[in-house]
Parts: C-alpha cells; sequence; structure tokens
C-alpha cells in the first residue's frame, strides 16, 4: 500500500468512494441528517489553505483504496459548528467497501498522526457521528480520548457528531 498525497484528477473519484462508504449509515440516520453529512463529505472543504488530501493506493494495482483530509489547526473543518482549534484535525476518513479489513483506516491515521507530529504538533484532533461505532472503536484503538466540550448536533435531530482528541 501507498500513501501519498491526492493528485488533481482524483478529487472527483475520492469524494465518490467517501460517499460509497458512508452509505452504510444511511439506514442509521434520518434522510436529512443523511443529506447534511453527505454533502458534506463531497463538499470543497477539501480543498481549503493549508489541507492535506491524503489517499491510499493498491502498490499492485494503483487502486484507490481510501483517502483522509488532515486539516491544519485554526481552520474551519466545520463549516462553523466548532471553533477553530489550536491542533490538526482528521476529517473524512474513508476506506472503499471492497478494502476494508485490510489495514487501510490504520495506515491513513498513521500518516495524520506522523505529518502533525512532524510539524511539531502536540495534538490532533478528530469529530466523528456517533453512530459511526466502527470508526469511534478504531481511533479508540489509537488512544483518541473524548472531549465533549466539543461536540456539536448539525442537523437538530439529536444525533451528536462527538468529538476526540490524541496527545502524540
Amino acid at each position: 500500500m501507498i500513501i501519498r498525497e491526492a493528485n488533481q484528477n482524483e478529487i472527483h473519484a475520492i469524494r465518490e468512494q467517501r460517499i460509497e462508504a458512508y452509505l452504510e449509515h444511511r439506514r442509521e440516520i434520518p434522510n436529512d441528517h443523511w443529506e447534511g453529512l453527505k454533502a458534506a463529505i463531497s463538499s470543497e472543504a477539501d480543498m481549503q489553505s493549508g489541507v492535506d488530501l491524503i489517499v491510499a493506493e493498491d502498490d499492485e494495482t494503483g487502486e484507490l483504496l481510501g483517502s483522509v483530509v488532515l486539516f491544519p489547526p485554526k481552520s474551519d473543518a466545520y463549516e462553523g459548528y466548532v471553533e477553530e482549534l489550536d491542533y490538526p484535525e482528521i476529517r473524512m476518513l474513508a476506506v472503499g467497501p471492497n478494502a476494508r479489513g485490510k489495514g487501510v483506516g490504520k495506515a491513513l491515521i498513521r500518516e495524520c498522526i506522523q505529518r502533525s507530529k512532524a510539524r511539531g504538533y502536540q495534538y490532533i484532533g478528530l469529530h466523528t457521528g456517533e453512530f459511526m461505532k466502527n470508526a469511534i472503536a478504531l481511533y479508540e484503538q489509537f488512544g483518541f480520548k473524548r472531549v465533549p466540550k466539543y461536540d456539536f448536533e448539525p442537523a437538530d435531530d439529536g444525533i451528536i457528531v462527538k468529538a476526540f482528541k490524541l496527545e502524540i
């Protein structure tokens, strides 16, 4: 597996793969929440200045296995829902359904942690929907801890987007 920066010509495919990866949650949440989530993960937020758009590629086939976005500190990673934080934020982690269980998500998270550490940051954070049980379990394996004061409720439907932070 190769972990690298995304190429400009891959952006559409990355956003499509995100939607495909998140589709498993559609039945767990109200339609309005799904539509908001879908809009957020396919928005141009991943093109903000200073953002790292990172992909995992199959080193044999060249297939795009997954992607993640690393937002720099003090950026609007959540389009106004969360105050600008003093540490980088992992966002939009997505692994294609055919690549699950192969360590792609772990490799992308490790890359975000390594980049943040190399840039001198002491912490890295992320937010994830409370319905994303597998994602939460994965983040907790890395040692991410809850930071409830940065939780938010984007659709006023009782579904909380939970904040996590890791000391690196």
